[in-house]
């Protein structure tokens, strides 16, 4: 494991990126059981950092944990691994804490205990899963090595083909509504391929715009979406619950809370999201 570890790692130059991604996942599972431990009220355990009336979101320190490594990543000397590594420990560290509440960042409100709070478990797996394949030596598609025998022009139109390529068939694969295909596509070429042949989903903008007075097309994809993307959906949604603390979502059309509705006003959104 040792020999695997200094050849595959350290030997390649990605020991750096190696500590960034254990304190990102290390600071991910650290922040999620403390605010599960706060929402269960347990006593001993620290509580919200709120000087006065003001609470102050973990993402406030996690953008200055990537402010201070990044920025000592920047002057570290060049040679210095361990500066290197540091800081990229930093970094993750406070990327993790970032994109913990991404979804609260994108909303503009406090969305972490409600299915919108689901984003924000996506954007960690994404930055997981890419960091992973970096640690792997998969690099994105249209980074390669350029050939020697090649002249500057010659290289630079290799390029750019390979550059209008790649994002056409991303760009037509997230207009499917393929997400994940689309982010994975950009290192490992062939699921672009797949992605981009592939029926759309049901909704989604190529589908509306391709599927409109196709209504056989529309069918195969609605029975596609059931039969094969539901249940992906469903198992991934009960991992993310399990992992993130968060509750199924209520009936649809839940009976009105007789009380909120005497007064004219929904229930307070901390008594019903305790512990943030």
């Amino acid at each position: 494991m040792s020999s695997w570890f200094s050849s595959n790692i350290v030997q390649t130059g990605r020991l750096p990126l190696f500590c960034f991604f254990c304190a990102f996942v290390a600071g991910f599972g650290f922040i999620r059981l403390s605010v599960r431990m706060i929402r269960a009220q347990v006593s001993w355990w620290p509580g919200n950092v709120t000087p006065g009336s003001l609470h102050v979101h973990h993402m406030v320190f996690g953008v200055v944990f990537m402010l201070v490594g990044g920025v000592t990543g920047i002057v570290a000397p060049g040679g210095s691994l361990d500066w290197r590594s540091g800081a990229a420990e930093l970094f993750g560290l406070g990327a993790a804490l970032v994109l913990d509440e991404f979804a609260l960042i994108l909303h503009l409100r406090d969305v972490y205990w409600t299915s919108d709070g689901r984003l924000s478990v996506d954007a960690v797996f994404v930055a997981a899963g890419v960091t992973v394949l970096l640690l792997l030596g998969i690099v994105p598609s249209v980074v390669h090595p350029a050939d020697r025998h090649a002249s500057t022009w010659e290289a630079v139109a290799s390029l750019t083909l390979s550059v209008l390529v790649t994002f056409t068939l991303a760009a037509i694969t997230l207009m499917k509504g393929k997400i994940w295909t689309g982010l994975f596509g950009l290192f490992l070429f062939p699921l672009l391929i797949v992605g981009a042949i592939r029926l759309a989903r049901p909704g989604s903008p190529w589908a509306r715009w391709r599927y409109q007075h196709r209504p056989r097309k529309r069918a195969r994809a609605a029975r596609r979406e059931r039969r094969l993307r539901q249940p992906v959906i469903r198992f991934k949604m009960r991992v993310e619950d399990v992992l993130s603390g968060l509750r199924p979502d209520p009936p649809k059309n839940p009976p009105p809370d007789k009380q909120a509705a005497a007064v004219g006003h929904e229930p307070d959104p901390e008594q019903r999201y305790p512990g943030r």
